[in-house]
């Protein structure tokens, strides 16, 4: 949605629908788009290992 920010760092879910402001460092998915969980040390490392990252 226009006017809205997406924080760095942040990862939005495929087809969510951003009506306020997503904080940095955070999976946010749905319609209307919500915080899930923070993005941890964890799926970092598994990102740069290549390997894909849990969503629990």
């Amino acid at each position: 949605m226009p006017g809205v920010t997406i924080g760095a760092g942040s990862v939005v879910g495929a087809g969510s629908v951003v009506t306020r402001d997503v904080p940095p460092r955070v999976v946010a998915v749905g319609s209307p788009c919500r915080v899930l969980r923070p993005v941890d040390e964890k799926d970092r490392a598994a990102v740069a290992a290549g390997l894909p990252v849990d969503g629990a």
